[in-house]
This record gives C-alpha cells, sequence and structure tokens, in this order.
C-alpha cells in the first residue's frame, strides 16, 4: 500500500471516529440520547440471571486496570524477549498509555455521571467515554495488528480477529449490563480507541517502511 492510499485510509477512518465522537459528545451534552441509551439498558438488562452476571463481572474485570496492567506486562515480555521486535513494543506501550490518557481527559472535560437506574457493582469516577471500552479497544485492537503479521495462515488470523473482537464486545457490554455505563459511554470509548489506534499505526508503519527503505540503500551501496 503505497503512501497516498495509507495516508487516505487514515484521514477517513481518523475523519469518521472523531465526527462519531463529536456527533455522540453533542446528544450527551444535550440530553438528546436518553431514550437510546435506556432503550439498550433496559434490553441488555433484561437477560440478567446469577450466571450471566458472574460472567459480565469477569469481562468487566478482565477490562480494568489491574488485568490490563498484568497483560500488558506479559505481552511486553514477549514482544521484547520472543519476537525481539523493539518498535512493536513501543507501539504497543504508546496504543495503552495513549488510550488511558486521552479517556481521562475526556472523562473530566464532560463530567458526566453514571447511570443510577440498576446497577449491579458500585463504583465513582465520571462516565463518558468508557474507560473499559477506550483501553478494550487498544489493548486488543494493537495486539491483533501485530501478532497478525506473524501467524502464517487464514484461519489462525480469522480466529485472532474474531477474539478481539468478542473481547471488546463482551467487556464493553459488560459496563453496560452492570450498570455502570450508558450505551454511549461504550461507543464514545471505541471511537476514541479507533482514533488513537489509526493515528500511532499509521505512523509506525511510516517508521518501518523508512527503516526499510534505508536498509535496502544501504544494502545496494
Amino acid at each position: 500500500m503505497n503512501l497516498k492510499v495509507q495516508f487516505t485510509v487514515v484521514f477517513i477512518l481518523s475523519a469518521i471516529s472523531i465526527i462519531g465522537f463529536g456527533f455522540l459528545a453533542i446528544l450527551v451534552s444535550q440530553d438528546r440520547i436518553v431514550h437510546f441509551d435506556s432503550t439498550v439498558i433496559s434490553f441488555v438488562q433484561g437477560f440478567e440471571s446469577p450466571i450471566l452476571t458472574s460472567i459480565m463481572k469477569f469481562f468487566t474485570f478482565i477490562g480494568s486496570l489491574p488485568a490490563i496492567i498484568v497483560l500488558s506486562v506479559l505481552i511486553m515480555f514477549f514482544l521484547y524477549t520472543v519476537i525481539k521486535h523493539r518498535s512493536e513494543l513501543i507501539l504497543f506501550v504508546a496504543a495503552i498509555l495513549g488510550s488511558s490518557i486521552l479517556f481521562r481527559i475526556l472523562k473530566q472535560i464532560f463530567q458526566r455521571e453514571r447511570p443510577n437506574l440498576h446497577r449491579l457493582i458500585e463504583i465513582s469516577s465520571y462516565s463518558f467515554p468508557s474507560g473499559h471500552a477506550t483501553t478494550a479497544f487498544a489493548f486488543y485492537g494493537v495486539l491483533a495488528f501485530l501478532l497478525w503479521r506473524h501467524l502464517p495462515t487464514q484461519w489462525g488470523r480469522t480466529i485472532l480477529i474474531l477474539l478481539s473482537v468478542i473481547m471488546i464486545l463482551a467487556i464493553g457490554t459488560s459496563r453496560i449490563y452492570l450498570g455502570v455505563h450508558y450505551p454511549s459511554d461504550v461507543l464514545a470509548g471505541y471511537l476514541v480507541s479507533i482514533f488513537w489506534l489509526t493515528i500511532i499505526i499509521w505512523l509506525y508503519q511510516r517508521y518501518r517502511e523508512k527503516v526499510y527503505n534505508r536498509k535496502h540503500l544501504n544494502d545496494n551501496q
């Protein structure tokens, strides 16, 4: 994929994500998304059962800060010692740290209170956008990108994408099910991560391309 096509794809994805987030932010600030949020919450919580609650608590724990830290350390160890790609390690750290900083800043800007309809767990802090959704998308999204090139078979890559999508959706849904986030919070978190991942992956690809071209030039001299 040449530079012009790469830039076009990045521009479109980042534009869609930032426009989508801005649209959601306007609806939230004007209380014009209440019906959508309450309808989805009622639907999701309509499946409530002791078993499903335990499952959702598990997924929300997987998306929590302590779990993400532990998983990130394991992934960084793997990238550093097994794959031995230092630049991939930097990309991974940038994805996680950047998304975490972004959602914290946005929470303080919008200061949306959490839903108070039917909470199955208690939690403080602001609601918009969902930190779990933002971090989950960043974590599993960048992980899928990094592992994709190291899987030799198509079925392996398909399983990787499916597992990543399942984890992202499950963690986001768990926040709605447990009553600590509005659906619009979760959607906003996903959009924040799409924007951030699009930018840093493009920068990473540009860096890799420059390194390759420099090495290729030196080899031909």
